[in-house]
C-alpha cells in the first residue's frame, strides 16, 4: 500500500489519477496491470476485455485511491485535507478527525461519517484523541473510560468533549463501529457505562444543517440506541440497552433500524410503537419485504395513513407501494395482511388504475377492480396505460383514434412522465414523449421535469433523447434550480449505481448551456453563465473540456 506524505497535495492526486487514464487509454502495461490489481471491476480481465470497458476519470480516482488503502476517492480526498490540517493546525484536525467519526446530525454540517478515513488519521498519530474520556468514547478505549470513572463518577451523567455528547451518544453513534475491531471495544464501553450508572435513554438534539453543534434542533431527539439501531446496525449492543430499559419508542430507532432486521426484531419484541412513525412507508423502499413483513407481524396498520410529504399525496401503503413500484412481494405481503384493494389517492384514482398508470399489470391483476371502477374503461387510462408498458404501437393505435386525447389528459395523468422518467422506466418515457406529451411537466420526489429526473439517475440516453426532443435544461425543479443543480448534487452523490454523468453532461452541453469556466475565486468550482457550482471531477472536466465550451 502507497504511503502519503505529511503534506500530501491533492492537485497533485488529481495529477496521478489523470496520467493513469491516459496510460490506461494508450494500453500501456503498466498502467492495465494496476487497474487490474485494485480496481474490483478491472480485476481477472485481459488486456482485451479490460480496454473494451472504456473506463473513465472516475476509475482511475478510485484505483489511485485503492492504491493508497481507501475505499473511494472522496474517502481519499477527505483524508488529505485532514492530514495537511493535522501538520498546519492540530485543533482544526481535531475537528476533522470528529467529522469522520461521526454523521453530520451528531457532529454538524450535512456530511455522512467516513470511518475508514478517520481510522487511517487514528493510525498515523494514535494521540490523536488525547486523555479526553469522550472521545475515547468515539474509539471504544474503556480503560480511559474506567480511569475517568475514577476520578470522577459522575461524569458519565454529563454531555462533554468537543462536540458536547453524553458518553453512551458518543459510544453508540460512533462510526468506527464497523471498522474491525471496533464493534466489541464500543459495547464494552456501552456496558461500563451503563454499570457505572448511566442513563441508557441519553440522546442530544440533532446538529445537521440548518441546526448545529452549538444550537441542536432540540425537536428531534437523536437516542443512544438510536445510534446503535440505525448507526452501529448493532444488535447486540441494542438489546444491551433494551435490556437496561432504553425506551424503544424514542421517535427514530424504529425507522432507522428497517436495514438491519435483527435490531427492528429487538425493538418491536420491547414494545417499539409502528403507529406514526412512517415506518411502513420506509420499508417500502427497500428491496427485499423483509422488514415490511416484520412490521405487519407485530400489528403494522397495512392501511396506516402517512404522516406528510413526500407519500401525503397517495393515501396508503398499497398506494405508496405502486407508486414505488414495488415488486410484487411488497404487494402480496399488504395484500395479505389486509390492506384494502379499495384504495384510492387524495385525487380518486384507484388502486387498479394507479398500478395500470405505472405500468404494472401483474399488480393490476392482482388487485382486480370494481365494477364502478370507470377509469379503466376509459380511453385516456388505456392510453397512459399502453404508454406506461412502453408500447408504443398500442398508444399510437388510440391516438390515431382519439386525436385530443393528450390534451385531455389531467395535471394527474400529465405528471406520470416525470413519475415514470424518476422510477428510471425509459421504454414509458419515450413513448409517451413520441405521442406528444408536454415535456416540461413536472412531478416525481424532486418535483422536476423528466429532463431532471433523467440526469438525477445518471441515464446519459434518456437525457439525449429528452433534449434532442425539445427539453428545456432551464426548467426548475422543486428546489429551486435547473438541471445544472440537479448534475451537480447528483454527479457528487451518485444516487443511482452505474449512473452515467459524464454522458448527461455532454448531452445538456450540446443542449445549449452558457459558456463554462473555472470559478477564479474558487477551487474545484464551475461558473455556468454567472452562477457557481460544484461537480465531481470527471464531469467538471466533461463540460469544460466539451468542445462548444469556451476555458
Amino acid at each position: 500500500m502507497k504511503r502519503i506524505p505529511p503534506r500530501p497535495d491533492i492537485g497533485q492526486l488529481k495529477k496521478q489519477a489523470k496520467e493513469l487514464l491516459a496510460g490506461y487509454r494508450l494500453g500501456d502495461p503498466a498502467a492495465l496491470q494496476r487497474f487490474r490489481a485494485f480496481l474490483p471491476a478491472a480485476r481477472g480481465k485481459d488486456d482485451a476485455s479490460l480496454l473494451a470497458r472504456s473506463l473513465r476519470l472516475h476509475d482511475a480516482q478510485s484505483c489511485l485511491a485503492r492504491e493508497y488503502g481507501f475505499p473511494s476517492w472522496a474517502d481519499l480526498q477527505v483524508f488529505v485535507l485532514a492530514r495537511r490540517a493535522l501538520a498546519e493546525d492540530p485543533a482544526l484536525a481535531l475537528r476533522h478527525w470528529l467529522r469522520m467519526v461521526y454523521a453530520c446530525d451528531v457532529a454538524g454540517g450535512n456530511n455522512g461519517s467516513r470511518p475508514a478515513v478517520a481510522l487511517r488519521l487514528l493510525e498515523d498519530d494514535p494521540a490523536l484523541p488525547g486523555d479526553d474520556p469522550y472521545l475515547a468514547c468515539a474509539i471504544g478505549d474503556v480503560d480511559k473510560l474506567r480511569r475517568a470513572t475514577a476520578q470522577d463518577p459522575a461524569w458519565v451523567h454529563r454531555a462533554g468533549g468537543p462536540l458536547h455528547l453524553p458518553p453512551l451518544v458518543a459510544v453508540t453513534h460512533s462510526g468506527l463501529a464497523n471498522q474491525p475491531g471496533f464493534r466489541k471495544r464500543l459495547y464494552d464501553c456501552a456496558k461500563f457505562l451503563l454499570q457505572a450508572g448511566a442513563s441508557p435513554d441519553q440522546a442530544i438534539g440533532n446538529r445537521m444543517l440548518p441546526a448545529s453543534v452549538e444550537h441542536p434542533a432540540e425537536t428531534e431527539r437523536l437516542s443512544a440506541l438510536y445510534g446503535a439501531a440505525d448507526k452501529a446496525h448493532d444488535a447486540r449492543l441494542t438489546k444491551l440497552l433494551l435490556d437496561a430499559g432504553a425506551h424503544p419508542d424514542d421517535g427514530e430507532s424504529l425507522y432507522h433500524s428497517l436495514e438491519a432486521p435483527l435490531c427492528t426484531a429487538l425493538l418491536l419484541e420491547a414494545g417499539a410503537t409502528i403507529s406514526g412513525t412512517n415506518a411502513l412507508y420506509r420499508a417500502l423502499d427497500l428491496d427485499t419485504a423483509d422488514a415490511l413483513q416484520l412490521l405487519l407481524a407485530h400489528g403494522g396498520d397495512p392501511n396506516e395513513p402517512p404522516l406528510g410529504p413526500p407519500t401525503s399525496g397517495w393515501g396508503t401503503p398499497l398506494l405508496w407501494a405502486i407508486r414505488r413500484r414495488c415488486p410484487i412481494e411488497h404487494i402480496h405481503a399488504l395484500i395479505e395482511a389486509g390492506a384494502s384493494k379499495d384504495a384510492c389517492t387524495p385525487d380518486g384514482i384507484s388502486a387498479h388504475a394507479l398500478a395500470l398508470r405505472f405500468g404494472l399489470p401483474d399488480v393490476a391483476a392482482l388487485l382486480g377492480h370494481a365494477d364502478d371502477d370507470a377509469d379503466i374503461f376509459a380511453v385516456d387510462d388505456v392510453f397512459v396505460a399502453a404508454c406506461a408498458r412502453g408500447d408504443l404501437d398500442a398508444a399510437r393505435a388510440i391516438k390515431a383514434q382519439h386525436a385530443d386525447v393528450i390534451a385531455r389528459l389531467d395535471a394527474a395523468r400529465l405528471r406520470m412522465l416525470p413519475e415514470l422518467a424518476a422510477q428510471g422506466c425509459g421504454d414509458a418515457v419515450r413513448a409517451m414523449v413520441s405521442c406528444g406529451w408536454p415535456l416540461e411537466v413536472r412531478g416525481g420526489d424532486i418535483d422536476g421535469s423528466a429532463l431532471n429526473q433523467a440526469v438525477f439517475r445518471g441515464d446519459a440516453a434518456l437525457t439525449r433523447f429528452l433534449l434532442a426532443q425539445g427539453a428545456n435544461w432551464r426548467t426548475l425543479h422543486g428546489f429551486g434550480d435547473n438541471v445544472c443543480g440537479t448534475l451537480s448534487w447528483a454527479s457528487l452523490n451518485r444516487p443511482v449505481a452505474d449512473g452515467d454523468w459524464v454522458g448527461c453532461a455532454r448531452a445538456v452541453c450540446a443542449g445549449g448551456l452558457p459558456p463554462m469556466r473555472p470559478d477564479p475565486g474558487g477551487e474545484d468550482l464551475v461558473l455556468i453563465g454567472e452562477r457557481r457550482y460544484q461537480f465531481s471531477d470527471e464531469v467538471a472536466d466533461a463540460l469544460l473540456n466539451a468542445g462548444s465550451l469556451s476555458t
